[in-house]
């Protein structure tokens, strides 16, 4: 089944790329892609075009999309909302959870963070905010906290609500000190266990490393942030975040060039804010995020003067993201950057049943759970990375045969309704991707290939897709056909496999 549509695509002109050739072939296949500016940001900015998106943003242009998606909240999203009811765990607090479990009505936190998983999936593929869960996506990977981990399993759902979605498209200073004053950061990087005699330094260390400067701090610089982070902990009692001044070590530090004499103990949380804001504004931190959101949004090998802007653009608004996306979406290296991109295999399989339609289980959960679990067998279920670093975001990572062929069976099991056989498919399924019956295999291919890439394919695709069925592009196509019948899903999965799909 996976087998054969994998082979089948092998024969397709456009083969996927190697590993060790992967990131020449990103810089190469810009003729992949339908390169208007519409077809060219909806790939970007969303988890994969729909024909609601492109016909959006068609009406109302590039500037307006991007204008209407950068104010999430004025955006109606009924049915996501509604599909998300389905998952009530994650809108308890820490002390609802714990209270729950105390009385044995909910099973320790593993089901809690399990529905995060399966909510943050059905937001990426239903919502009508896509760029916002993009960023939600982005920032859960930048200030990775590991879920489901038993650790976490009483507050990372909290971490969700309270820090990460509502400081996505917010400032980063902000998301920075929400971040650090949340019991899940805290119990993740030990910070919670810190004390002035025995300040851990884990938390210290990956607050400069990955979640501000980047490299370039020294050994000093880490003690320091240690020892000025003592006091930010968790109530044994709660669970929720406290101030233990008891906890804090006084006295003079200094963190790259910030000083600070931290005399007392009450002081030590403000001290602790006051370092956070430094680093949010340091020039090392808005590159590196300007950096990261490049390699999100332009290419995986950044155009070093956009990045320079960006920084800029950062600091010049106060660590605001949404200045730095509309500089990164208007400028013309993102104008030129199509086809540089390729797609992740959570991207890959979300953009997957966007692209089909398909629509959530009618009633319950077991189809989005199962495409869960499907997306974590290719390496990539969110929020699931254990180290505190996310998922690498860059072709190389994500581009092992191994990878590619479970890809490719994922296409056809999603597409053939194998797996999640509990989506809501149309019961014609070639009538509801291509219309009315075309009158060639030519045409079908054509007409499939417009509602999956916005364009059609080259002669020789087209050749080769249509002999996958015995036929020629010209050979007339009858409604009893298995191309449009039993074996269209695997004409969907075929195309599904193609560089005309995993490249953004």
């Amino acid at each position: 089944m996976g087998g054969a549509a994998a082979g089948a695509a092998v024969g397709l002109t456009a083969a996927v790329p190697a590993p060790a050739e992967a990131a020449a072939a990103v810089r190469s296949v810009s003729s992949y892609v339908a390169v208007d500016a519409e077809s060219h940001l909806l790939r970007r900015a969303t988890y994969g075009p729909t024909p609601a998106s492109v016909a959006e943003i068609r009406e109302l242009g590039t500037a307006a999309w991007l204008d209407r998606q950068l104010a999430p909240a004025g955006i109606p999203d009924p049915a996501c909302d509604a599909l998300l009811t389905r998952f009530p765990l994650i809108a308890l607090s820490i002390t609802e959870l714990r209270s729950r479990v105390a009385a044995g009505t909910l099973r320790y936190g593993w089901d809690t963070m399990l529905q995060l998983g399966y909510a943050a999936t059905s937001r990426a593929i239903w919502s009508e905010r896509q760029l916002y869960e993009v960023m939600v996506d982005f920032w859960s990977n930048h200030l990775n906290i590991t879920n489901p981990s038993g650790d976490v399993w009483d507050n990372r759902q909290d971490y969700d609500r309270t820090v990460i979605r509502p400081y996505a498209l917010g400032r980063f200073a902000d998301l920075l000190k929400a971040s650090a004053r949340h019991p899940a950061m805290l119990t993740y990087l030990d910070n919670r266990f810190s004390t002035r005699a025995a300040p851990n330094e884990n938390y210290g260390r990956e607050l400069l490393e990955l979640h501000t400067v980047g490299l370039g701090y020294t050994e000093s610089d880490v003690k320091n942030a240690a020892r000025l982070l003592t006091g930010l902990t968790v109530d044994w009692d709660t669970g929720a975040y406290k101030y233990s001044a008891v906890a804090h070590a006084t006295g003079p530090v200094q963190v790259l060039g910030f000083r600070h004499a931290n005399p007392t103990p009450a002081g030590g949380e403000a001290a602790v804010l006051a370092l956070l804001d430094y680093l949010a504004l340091h020039p090392s931190t808005a590159r590196r995020i300007a950096t990261k959101l490049c390699v999100r949004f332009v290419a995986d090998d950044p155009p070093a003067a956009l990045v320079t802007r960006l920084a800029k653009v950062y600091l010049s608004n106060g660590t605001a993201i949404t200045p730095v996306l509309r500089a990164l979406f208007g400028s013309a290296e993102f104008r030129a950057s199509a086809g540089r991109k390729l797609r992740t295999p959570y991207e890959d399989i979300v953009a997957t049943v966007r692209a089909v339609g398909y629509g959530p289980d009618a009633t319950g959960t077991a189809g989005i759970e199962s495409l869960y679990w499907l997306i974590g067998s290719l390496g990539q279920a969110p929020m699931s990375w254990a180290p505190p670093n996310g998922y690498p975001d860059v072709a190389a990572a994500w581009t092992s045969p191994g990878g590619m062929l479970a890809r490719w069976n994922a296409h056809l099991h999603i597409v053939a309704g194998y797996r999640p056989k509990e989506f809501q498919r149309p019961a014609n399924l070639a009538e509801a991707l291509v219309g009315a019956l075309p009158a060639s295999y030519g045409a079908l291919i054509d007409a499939l290939a417009r509602r999956l890439f916005g364009r059609t394919l080259p002669a020789a695709d087209r050749t080769a897709l249509a002999a996958y069925f015995g036929k020629t592009a010209g050979a007339a196509l009858k409604p009893g056909d298995a191309a449009v019948g039993w074996r269209f899903p695997q004409l969907v999965a075929l195309m599904l496999n193609s560089p005309y799909f995993s490249v953004r």
